[in-house]
């Protein structure tokens, strides 16, 4: 057991965070429990307490605030949680850090309409940010390490772009307060394409950050004028997200997936003969921590109007 992983067990503490996982024979004597992390689409991470045995109860629908000590007796750790009126204790003798990295860069989650395209990638860039600031940079390729400061780029950040409705936004220190490390890459995407007008904005709201500049600049984003910009971050995103696999979750649902896939592809097929650029978007459970979410397929289709740049969603499910 490292400071490290002491550290991340007493964050999740305080945040009164505390989602344990069983094998499937149960709370029983020396087994590996796990206490969830850091979960979402981009990684799965778990402190795992090896050959450990729990008394006492655990409620995991509990909500509230948590009361927990650590001590160590012997060759065994001893971690007390208070759950409201009821106590538990876990006994182990190691904790490790067990992380999953996932290829994430083209899962979809449509949850708000309109520009969802540009939801999708605040969605994404979102998810990076939390690996690197709960992981570390050491879970990030180079390519990623660079595209986690747009998370600091309010023009394409929650402000202008939120992926989620506001309920269930955890909101950033100074949202609206853009990094130079994140106006520098946007520029170095503007210049690759050529895009002087949107470029030579950058620069200005780089000396003048104000949120009206930022609400200029996210409505350029959705213009057919500049969208190689977005087309060029989107492959980025991709390029840095390669290496990582896909979710496997067994041969059952793999099968529902083709087959939603196939569908999938027929119809892209069949607007490409029409003359329309589409992509194929996913939604996937979790591996370990299994949740009631299926798979699902998206086809994101693109279309013009009025020099906006839009999408169309057609979503596949199947039983």
């Amino acid at each position: 057991m490292t400071e490290n992983t002491l550290e991340k067990l007493a964050q999740l503490l305080e945040q009164d965070q505390f989602e344990l996982i069983f094998s499937e024979s149960g709370a029983g004597r020396g087994q590996d429990i796990r206490l969830v992390y850091l979960m979402n689409d981009a990684v799965e991470s778990f402190l795992v307490f090896r050959d450990a045995r729990m008394t006492g109860e655990y409620h995991a629908e509990y909500e509230g605030e948590l009361e927990a000590s650590l001590n160590k007796q012997g060759e065994e750790f001893v971690l007390v949680v208070k759950q409201g009126e009821t106590v538990l204790t876990l006994f182990f003798e190691k904790m490790d850090l067990e992380v999953h990295l996932y290829e994430y860069a083209y899962t979809g989650h449509f949850w708000v309409k309109g520009y969802e395209y540009l939801r999708q990638l605040e969605y994404r860039l979102a998810i990076l940010r939390d690996k690197y600031d709960y992981l570390g940079e050491e879970y990030c390729t180079e390519e990623e390490k660079r595209l986690a400061a747009l998370v600091e780029f309010p023009p394409l950040n929650y402000c202008c772009y939120p992926a989620v409705p506001e309920k269930y936004i955890v909101p950033r220190e100074d949202p609206w307060v853009p990094s130079e490390e994140a106006i520098t890459y946007m520029k170095e995407l503007s210049a690759e394409c050529g895009d002087i007008s949107l470029e030579k904005k950058l620069e200005t709201y780089r000396k003048h950050p104000t949120k009206f500049r930022a609400k200029r600049i996210a409505a350029m984003l959705h213009k057919k004028k500049h969208a190689a910009v977005v087309d060029l971050l989107t492959r980025r995103l991709r390029e840095a997200t390669a290496e990582y696999p896909r979710r496997f979750l067994g041969d059952e649902l793999e099968r529902k997936y083709e087959k939603m896939l196939k569908m999938a592809r027929k119809r892209q097929q069949e607007l490409e003969e029409q003359g329309y650029k589409s992509d194929i978007l996913r939604e996937e459970p979790f591996t370990i921590a299994r949740d009631s979410l299926g798979y699902k397929v998206y086809l994101m289709i693109w279309k013009e109007k009025r020099g906006d740049v839009v999408v169309e969603v057609e979503e596949y499910a199947c039983k």
